[in-house]
């Protein structure tokens, strides 16, 4: 087995040299650097990763939370290109990333005893209800913890920029003559009632009425939730122009119902989404929506988290906002 004495004699450098370069040390020149690690490699060295965690403190695994209602998990494109960026972002640093739930086998604990039995170093919170005791208590925890789409007052966290993004596409609409809008919503959570003010706030600037009956819920990620909500407006005496949908995967379902219906995109009714996902921009026409940054999200998201974790005596909590793109598709018609 390679060990730091054998790379040290092949460089002509200290153990405390190698031990250095490896770890990441600033004090080490690039080029030093980079010749241990090329000879580690060409020696066929891989660190313990228990004696690295004894020695260091750390475990340099990080917890990712992931809970969702709908049982769509890590299958959905928005959610997968968050977390994938959160583990390229992780290992980029040095650390691996392991799933948080509430089960271990046949053992039920919270996520904070999760977290700890894992000995993670920091919890990245990427989905989940954030207003459930077991997740407050790990926010509250001693553990370094960041969030996603949601703050709390001691941790970081990352914003998707969700009023501004509903009102590009408000405005968007409004320019191609709409003036009745009707709008599909999410279960009710900090993202919700950010969009429905926005939403309700650019109209009124715009002098868009909104009767309460083109508000309507439904669950995010869920395309039958939506299609039974697009029902629900396609059965008004006096229909909607353009139906804002809370998701790009949840537009499917109205995309079906609106079908049955008779009706095309966007000569009979005109949609938008939210979110961008690749999905959106392959379909025909292709789908108007906003793209959230989901891949700023994540890697924003472990570098906080990473920050805390090793610089624990001058960490602040911080909030980064991940501003999105208007992404002008085909489903919205110019009825100016």
């Amino acid at each position: 087995m390679v060990t730091i004495t054998d790379i040290a004699k092949a460089c002509g450098v200290s153990r405390a040299t190698v031990s250095k370069a490896l770890n990441g040390a600033p004090d080490i020149s690039r080029e030093t650097a980079d010749r241990i690690r090329k000879t580690a490699a060409d020696l066929g060295y891989h660190p313990n990763a228990a004696a690295r965690a004894l020695k260091m403190g750390r475990s340099y695994n990080i917890g990712v939370l992931f809970s969702d209602a709908t049982g769509g998990g890590i299958s959905h494109e928005y959610f997968s290109r968050i977390l994938e960026s959160v583990k390229a972002e992780s290992e980029r640093l040095g650390y691996d990333i392991t799933f948080i739930s509430q089960n271990i086998g046949r053992m039920s604990m919270d996520y904070y005893e999760h977290a700890k039995y894992r000995s993670c170093d920091g919890v990245v919170i990427a989905s989940a209800d954030f207003t459930a005791p077991e997740i407050r208590r790990l926010a509250a925890s001693e553990i370094p913890t960041v969030t996603l789409d949601y703050s709390f007052d001691s941790c970081s966290s990352v914003i998707s920029d969700n009023i501004r993004g509903m009102e590009a596409l408000v405005r968007f609409v409004h320019a191609k003559g709409h003036r009745r809008l009707a709008f599909i919503h999410g279960e009710i959570t900090s993202v919700t009632q950010k969009r429905l003010a926005s939403f309700r706030r650019t109209c009124a600037a715009l002098d868009i009425p909104v009767p309460g009956e083109y508000i309507r819920p439904a669950v995010y990620h869920d395309p039958r939730a939506s299609g039974l909500a697009t029902r629900e407006l396609l059965a008004l005496a006096e229909r909607p122009t353009c139906i804002f949908y809370p998701d790009d995967l949840s537009f499917l379902g109205g995309m079906t119902e609106l079908e049955k219906h008779g009706l095309s995109i966007p000569k009979d009714m005109s949609v938008v989404g939210y979110d961008g996902i690749p999905l959106s921009q392959v379909l025909r026409p292709r789908l108007t929506t906003y793209r959230q940054d989901a891949e700023q999200m994540g890697s924003e998201a472990a570098r906080l988290l990473i920050e805390q974790i090793e610089n624990p005596d001058t960490w602040l909590p911080r909030q980064i906002t991940a501003e999105g793109q208007l992404l002008e598709g085909s489903t919205v018609s110019d009825i100016g």
